[in-house]
């Protein structure tokens, strides 16, 4: 667990040199700690180390996690591929969702999301490369879709995320993600967020923009160690 912290003390530091470089607050950054495969143990050990946002890819996994770790203060993001048959487990446990890609998901987080909850905070998933292998809206597509998330009633769209594809560098991948939220914020949808960046890139995504950096491996190891 010492690891842990260690990892953490790095990658924070990390943040702050690189929002530094790009004129940046390291406030306007949010670490989300990427605990896939990772027992509560170590979720735990990044929480006392001050990390306080946590992402899960898989429900079965999060739900028994999130149980034991009740008692902590943690806001939680889901950021796996979202099939139709575990919104309402999402809408009622998770506080974001990175991977919003089409409007029936987007419709069945809003109805199973409890009226007297926030409202839970979404993403646009965006496959940039409209690589077949991967879920995300195609960049023609996504204004539209945000305009239909953003009148759903218990969501609230905070804006894009993507993998980058295989081809070419990150960095233009960012750099093409964040003009695409620029221009739907100039047509008039509201976006704060760009979910962007992993272990192994973050520094470039906060280069282009990132407000929220998803890292797993830098801070907790190997999955499943």
């Amino acid at each position: 667990m010492t690891q842990i912290t260690d990892h953490l003390a790095q990658i924070i530091e990390r943040v702050a040199r690189a929002t530094e470089r790009a004129g940046r607050s390291p406030k306007s950054v949010t670490i989300v700690a990427i605990g896939k495969q990772q027992p509560a143990a170590s979720i735990a050990a990044a929480r006392r180390a001050s990390i306080e946002h946590f992402g899960e890819s898989y429900v079965q996994e999060a739900l028994p996690k999130m149980a034991e770790l009740a008692d902590l203060s943690v806001t939680w993001h889901f950021v796996g591929k979202l099939q139709a048959n575990k919104t309402r487990q999402v809408a009622e446990a998770f506080d974001w969702v990175h991977t919003v890609d089409r409007i029936k998901i987007a419709e069945r987080l809003s109805e199973q999301r409890s009226p007297f909850a926030k409202p839970l905070n979404v993403l646009i998933q965006v496959n940039q490369g409209s690589e077949p292998q991967k879920s995300g809206a195609r960049p023609e597509e996504v204004a539209a879709l945000a305009r239909a998330v953003a009148a759903l009633p218990h969501l609230k769209l905070r804006g894009l995320m993507t993998l980058p594809p295989q081809s070419g560098t990150p960095a233009h991948w960012f750099a093409e993600l964040a003009a695409l939220r620029n221009k739907l914020e100039a047509e008039g949808v509201a976006l704060d967020s760009l979910s962007m960046g992993m272990s192994a890139d973050f520094e470039e995504a906060i280069a282009a923009g990132a407000t929220l950096v998803r890292i797993g491996t830098a801070i907790f190891g190997s999955r499943g160690t």
